[in-house]
């Protein structure tokens, strides 16, 4: 099922300004058309926008109502649009665009897996943790086990990590989750109800898009493009929708790898704070600051604390192990108390044993990260020249931080080549995977740089032959779940 979007309009003064940008100053008819499909397929108009009046969009672009009839008629003809008379124009996809899913292969089977946007461990660093929390395994082997608030010790770290980078938190104001998809769930299904709207960037994290999907929320997306969050969109979008909620990755965005300006955030924060919208800001990859300073906590900028209406979700997975399986959530006393109460009908309470780790790792933090951000700077600049010599024709912009590529391919074969690239023994995400509406980012690829050098190396080789065959759709394995990380 897809994203359901809001409704949604886009005035001629605004879409004369996004497609000129593509189309050239005066575009011809056909100019236009594919000016507007170009928009449409990267995500910088949503699916459902109904379309300006031909007469208002003639206007605006300096052209007859003749050569936009034409454009319409042709993004009609061509599948990307619709009408109903007297009711206007809506932007559509054609059912052929529609992607199918790559199946997850099984594992050990030799397949490169570049769907997963984790580094391993620093196994030294781990084991150290390990022997490190065992002492304590025995203080609380006498007790039940269960601490559905997380364990009050690894809460204290992590409130104090938030008040050494900028924003005061005491303990109340943490609940450890198992991984921060599990916070995300829980914000997500406590806060918003089938039919509520919530704003998404677009392109946005995969398994956040299907949590959306399962709860039934209406998605109202707003672009992050080479040139970031489109401000004035996301400004209207809270106006004009007044939406229950809004979910955001302004650190290192996945899978984008923008960070949002702190003037932004700011002006973000005054939006939602008028509109009563929650923002629930995903922080799993801020730590991964590659070229810049880590960002101090986006709930920092907020006035009285730190905001009333803004929910932080954070992570071990990707600065120090996934396999922890260790996340958090910072809000307000009251909310996390209400997530506890949704929290123990799942799975009760997290390990204690990782959560004695976790703690560990948190204290050796720095230490930990001046060992892996340097190898991961490595392996991000190995990765892209491997691909520039490979595939000269790709174009990206090199990411301050996070942990992958958005590659623009230069043309919508994204889904063929994911499938094409498992038959080579790679398993890699078309950007359509993140994309608010299916169909779109069928020209991006997101390519994680999480990899050895020699494995990067062999999965470019194989991408290239993946290439050079037949990009024809096979038929997945229904019976395999379908998952990204």
């Amino acid at each position: 099922m897809a994203v359901e979007s809001a409704v949604r309009s886009v005035g001629g003064r605004r879409l004369a300004e996004l497609v000129t940008g593509v189309a050239g100053q005066r575009p011809g008819y056909r100019a236009l058309a594919q000016g507007v499909r170009t928009l449409l397929l990267d995500g910088r108009i949503a699916l459902r926008t109904r379309l300006p009046a031909e007469r208002e969009f003639a206007g605006s672009l300096g052209v007859s109502r003749a050569t936009v009839t034409a454009a319409y008629d042709l993004l009609r003809e061509s599948g990307y649009a619709h009408s109903r008379r007297g009711a206007g124009t809506w932007t559509e996809l054609p059912a052929g665009e529609r992607p199918v899913s790559v199946a997850t292969p099984a594992a050990g089977d030799g397949v490169i897996d570049l769907a997963i946007a984790a580094p391993g461990a620093l196994a030294d660093e781990l084991s150290a943790a390990y022997a490190a929390a065992a002492p304590d395994v025995a203080r609380h082997a006498v007790t039940p086990g269960y601490h559905p608030y997380g364990l009050p010790e690894l809460r204290a770290a992590i409130a104090e990590r938030y008040t050494r980078r900028g924003l005061p938190t005491i303990p109340d104001q943490i609940l450890v989750t198992s991984g921060a998809q599990q916070a995300v769930s829980l914000t997500l299904t406590l806060l918003g109800r089938p039919g509520d709207r919530i704003v998404v960037e677009n392109p946005s994290y995969a398994n956040a898009l299907a949590v959306i999907r399962q709860l039934g929320l209406r998605a109202a997306p707003v672009p992050v493009t080479e040139d970031g969050w489109d401000a004035e969109l996301f400004g209207a979008t809270l106006r004009q929708a007044a939406p229950r909620l809004a979910y955001l990755i302004p650190d290192f965005q996945n899978p984008t790898g923008r960070v949002m300006p702190r003037e932004q955030r700011r002006r973000l924060i005054a939006g939602a704070r008028a509109t009563g919208t929650w923002l629930v800001v995903d922080e799993t990859v801020a730590d991964i600051a590659l070229d810049v300073p880590t960002p101090p906590p986006f709930a920092s900028l907020a006035p009285h604390g730190g905001g009333e209406q803004i929910v932080t979700v954070g992570s071990l997975s990707k600065g120090h192990w996934s396999g922890l399986r260790v996340g958090w959530v910072r809000a307000g006393t009251r909310l996390i108390t209400e997530l506890t109460t949704l929290r123990v009908t799942a799975d009760m309470s997290g390990s204690v044993l990782d959560q004695l780790v976790a703690g560990r790792l948190l204290a050796r933090e720095a230490d930990i990260l001046g060992r892996r951000l340097p190898v991961l700077r490595a392996q991000r600049d190995l990765l892209t020249a491997s691909l520039g010599r490979e595939f000269p024709d790709w174009r990206w912009q090199l990411p301050p931080g996070g942990l992958s590529l958005w590659i623009d391919l230069g043309r919508p074969i994204a889904s063929a080549l994911a499938r094409a690239a498992l038959r080579h023994g790679v398993r890699i995400e078309g950007g359509s995977r993140f994309g608010a509406d299916p169909g779109t980012f069928e020209h991006r690829l997101r390519w994680p740089y999480t990899q050895p050098a020699e494995v990067a190396e062999e999965a470019v080789r194989r991408v290239g032959a993946a290439l050079d065959s037949d990009l024809t759709t096979t038929t997945e394995d229904p019976g395999r779940p379908h998952w990204v990380a």
